[in-house]
């Protein structure tokens, strides 16, 4: 078993430390937005799926790490809201996916613009940490 050093701890609570400020200054890009951090999450991974731009709800679920059930009541709220659409598909009517809407893609285009302002401005930081946790380059 590797051991840890002093240096290695501290790198290691530095980046630990700077992701929970990125999550929570993300937490509260949500919240100003009118949204939860979920429902930003669950933007997030439908616009960013690799290679389409919808997702069923078992693709949800597994993106944001939850429970199918809660995936499903995400995707209900998301729908009452009008920040996507339930889409069957044309072959197989029992498959249904999430689509973003028009409203849920700029308020989803506006939250992403802050934090890509965030991560610049945090981004070189960030990678010096990485590169001292160990076995970081």
């Amino acid at each position: 078993m590797t051991r840890i050093t002093k240096t290695q701890y501290e790198a290691l609570a530095g980046f630990r430390y700077a992701l929970r400020q990125f999550l929570r200054f993300s937490e509260n890009a949500a919240h100003a937005a009118g949204l939860t951090p979920q429902q930003h999450q669950a933007l997030l991974a439908i616009k960013g799926f690799p290679g389409r731009d919808r997702i069923t709800i078992g693709e949800l679920a597994e993106r944001l790490q939850i429970a199918h059930h809660s995936a499903v009541g995400l995707a209900d709220r998301l729908a009452a809201a009008h920040y996507v659409l339930r889409v069957r598909d044309g072959k197989d009517r029992r498959l249904v996916y999430l689509a973003m809407t028009r409203r849920g893609e700029i308020i989803l285009e506006r939250l992403s613009a802050v934090h890509h302002e965030q991560l610049q401005r945090i981004g070189h930081h960030v990678a010096n940490l990485l590169k001292s946790l160990p076995g970081g380059k």
